[in-house]
């Protein structure tokens, strides 16, 4: 070969390089606190957005303080940025309302939705030691609630709604601390939010003998949220239905993604679902049917593609 031809060989693998690295998307996911089913379903979205685009999508997944944080990052992050939160946050944050009054920003407005995720499960999980079957037996126990959750404060919500503000210990740890501490009774309890089966309550009740708790009629209604069924048999010892809460959760993006990407986001998450609910459990529940979750507008990528599909949309998605 002679010295020009060399030149130009190598300048035509330098340019296949340099387009190959170009036509790489990099997404950043970010979702939960490592260790929450959040996180785990962050992983398996990366890793099926990897595969379905024959890595031509790269997501790097960031770990999270809650679902408020979430939010709050689209005032600085780009195009890249998906996240995960319950609508409800979308919501308060495009109005300006709790924990969002006085922090509202014209960042908030282009939030858009791609697609649903399994929804946020309650699971108030209590030592067999402690003897708590029912809400009124936390009265005078140690309970760890973490913070800066969404289960943190749902959970602190709930023992005020059912009495027992004041009348628990709420120990002062981390959710991470959670199972260790059930296991070394230096707690009686913990509480937690995520889509069942929810791997903190898989280690607790692997390692422990545990009791998760069942809310009356009455409590759902109190609670405002959405009941929800555990089915027996999804955690170690569990030999009866657990009945508890859930909240709705999105993944979104915001109106700096363009058009392709979240179309093919959407696309390929919908499309691998299936497989991935051979690996986790979690996700057999997803369906299209959970488009009537969002309640602010979908990005219009994504809405390509449930056209596409024929999937229901309202007026409030557009």
């Amino acid at each position: 070969m002679t010295f020009i031809k060399f030149i130009g060989a190598a300048a035509a693998v330098a340019l296949a390089m340099t387009s190959a690295a170009s036509a790489e998307t990099r997404i950043t996911y970010k979702s939960a606190k490592a260790g929450s089913s959040y996180f785990q379903m962050a992983v398996q979205i990366a890793e099926a957005m990897k595969s379905g685009t024959e890595g031509e999508i790269a997501v790097t997944v960031e770990e999270s303080q809650g679902s408020v944080q979430n939010v709050m990052e689209v005032r600085a992050r780009g195009a890249d940025y998906v996240f995960t939160t319950p609508p409800a946050l979308v919501g308060l944050a495009q109005e300006g309302k709790a924990m969002f009054e006085g922090k509202g920003d014209p960042a908030f407005d282009e939030i858009r939705a791609l697609f649903p995720i399994p929804s946020l499960t309650m699971h108030f999980v209590m030592s067999e030691a402690s003897g708590a079957t029912t809400f009124a037996d936390m009265e005078g126990k140690t309970i760890l609630l973490g913070s800066g959750s969404f289960g943190a404060t749902e959970g602190e919500k709930y023992l005020g709604l059912f009495g027992l503000e004041g009348k628990v210990n709420i120990a002062d740890s981390e959710l991470s601390n959670a199972v260790n501490a059930l296991k070394n009774g230096q707690i009686d309890g913990f509480v937690t939010a995520g889509s069942f089966p929810a791997p903190n309550v898989i280690e607790a009740a692997a390692s422990t003998d545990v009791t998760v708790l069942s809310l009356t009629d009455e409590q759902i209604e109190q609670s405002g949220r959405t009941r929800l069924t555990i089915p027996a048999g999804t955690y170690t010892g569990q030999d009866e239905d657990i009945t508890t809460t859930s909240l709705p959760v999105v993944a979104y993006s915001t109106t700096k993604m363009d058009d392709d990407t979240a179309y093919t986001l959407t696309k390929i998450y919908w499309e691998t679902r299936e497989k991935m609910a051979q690996d986790a459990a979690w996700w057999a529940g997803v369906s299209a049917d959970m488009l009537s979750n969002i309640t602010t507008k979908i990005h219009p990528g994504a809405i390509r593609y449930y056209e596409e599909i024929g999937a229901t949309l309202s007026d409030a998605h557009m």
